[in-house]
């Protein structure tokens, strides 16, 4: 008997998570933040996140995309993670979230989550828009990766990298999205942080947002599903920097 395999097959086949290296991906990570002194965790419960972000010193209130009143998540389409000293006192934190913008792209819905404020401005300039080109082509299942905090005696020691390490593999792991991306300010640029994230692309223009007469500019910064898989599939033989 012949089996003929079809091109939807091969595609789907193509498209398959693989259960070992994503967890040899991840482990490198958790491992790497074992040994600075930090346990790694993932919840899934956003209420929860929220109110350790408020019993967090130093924390501000979650993104608002991570703000559920704002946002809703559904169940399976975020998570967050959380990291321990020794003590038990929280160390790190960040989240994740995954859109359906098939039908749309990351440009025109991060203008609608900022613009989507229940009360009207609070003053008349209030306003926010997105003019990254590259902005508009970022659509299909796209993670938005974002919310990063770590506490000040452990920044300087390669944090960025080990937390966007394990929000990627787990982004993967659960959604294989069509790209991850996020919203960065230009002092992370400066100080060398994105770097340390990871991300192969960077767009000004991601947001520009103005409250109250105060004007902050996001940068945009992704990579594709073909780059993320690239990245896990390929680990094989890489390691974290300490």
């Amino acid at each position: 008997m012949r089996y003929v395999t079809t091109t939807g097959q091969v595609a789907a086949m193509k498209n398959l998570v693989n259960p070992l290296h994503v967890s040899r991906f991840l482990q490198t990570y958790d491992n790497a933040a074992v040994q600075k002194g930090i346990k790694l965790s993932i919840g899934f419960d956003f209420d929860k996140y929220v109110s350790i972000t408020r019993t967090t010193p130093t924390k501000t209130p979650p993104a608002l995309v991570f703000q559920l009143d704002r946002a809703p998540i559904k169940p399976g389409d975020g998570f967050w993670m959380m990291g321990v000293d020794k003590n038990h006192e929280v160390a790190v934190l960040q989240a994740a979230r995954l859109y359906d913008l098939s039908g749309s792209n990351f440009a025109e819905h991060i203008v609608n989550v900022h613009s989507a404020d229940p009360a009207p401005p609070a003053h008349p300039q209030d306003c926010c828009s997105c003019t990254a080109p590259s902005a508009k082509k970022i659509t299909g299942k796209v993670a938005y990766h974002g919310d990063i905090w770590v506490r000040r005696d452990l920044r300087g020691q390669g944090m960025p990298k080990i937390m966007a390490g394990a929000a990627f593999g787990a982004c993967f792991a659960m959604w294989a999205p069509d790209f991850v991306c996020g919203l960065v300010e230009r002092w992370s640029l400066d100080k060398g942080v994105v770097t340390q994230y990871g991300y192969p692309h960077c767009e000004a223009g991601g947001l520009r947002e103005a409250v109250q007469d105060v004007l902050t500019d996001y940068f945009v910064v992704w990579l594709t599903g073909d780059e993320l898989r690239c990245r896990v599939d390929s680990h094989e033989r890489t390691k974290v920097a300490r």
